[in-house]
């Protein structure tokens, strides 16, 4: 299980605004301006990076102790910390689809690829709803199917928050994640989106597939 989106909630509480650089060369910014207000000590700027195939809006913060910024590593879109000790953890992933397949049909099988079997074969595919969808894209998620949903409430303790029922690519109890596609883009990719527990340092709603460089 990944818990990434743990450590955003945790920054986001933190709460002077520092420059922001404009976004790579050969990139495209994302369009339009981002949603909402950045957190205190941070800035918004403009990501894009072209090998990775994404721009969107995110936050450079300065917290004195901690400065976080986002980059492009192992695939996908992600946040590195100073004080990390590690990697930059990956929130936004950018997948390929296969030649000719259809971005739903590229959502079952990475799922399906990156999913006990067993599991997988209990789980279907649903729109995701929480909150809107911006305008050209079409939000997945995979739930248990009505079986398993019957056996998980039975077994359910109402004291513990469980674990995700279908698995990392699923749907979360403690947070938000989802596939998004975007036909409308005609970029053979679609992107897997570890939003949080809380409002994360880059704008879901800016998340924009950019054309092969």
């Amino acid at each position: 299980m990944r818990h990434r989106r743990r450590v955003l909630a945790l920054v986001v509480l933190a709460g002077a605004a520092i420059l922001a650089r404009p976004a790579r060369a050969g990139a495209k910014a994302p369009a339009g301006p981002p949603a909402r207000k950045p957190v205190e000590h941070c800035a918004w700027e403009k990501f894009a990076d072209a090998q990775l195939g994404l721009a969107a809006w995110v936050q450079r913060c300065d917290f004195g102790f901690r400065r976080i910024d986002f980059v492009a590593h192992g695939g996908a879109l992600a946040v590195r910390y100073s004080d990390g000790g590690g990697p930059p953890e990956p929130l936004v992933d950018v997948l390929g689809l296969e030649p000719g397949e259809t971005p739903e049909a590229g959502v079952k099988r990475i799922f399906a690829a990156r999913t006990a079997a067993a599991l997988a074969r209990r789980c279907v595919i649903t729109p995701w709803k929480q909150g809107a969808t911006p305008a050209g894209r079409v939000r997945y998620t995979f739930v248990p199917d009505a079986a398993y949903r019957k056996e998980l409430r039975r077994t359910a303790s109402p004291d513990e928050v469980g674990e995700p029922p279908c698995g990392p690519y699923g749907e979360s109890p403690d947070g938000i994640q989802y596939f998004e596609t975007q036909p409308r883009s005609g970029v053979a990719k679609v992107l897997f989106v570890q939003v949080g527990q809380e409002e994360p340092l880059f704008d879901t709603r800016t998340l924009e597939l950019l054309p092969p460089p």
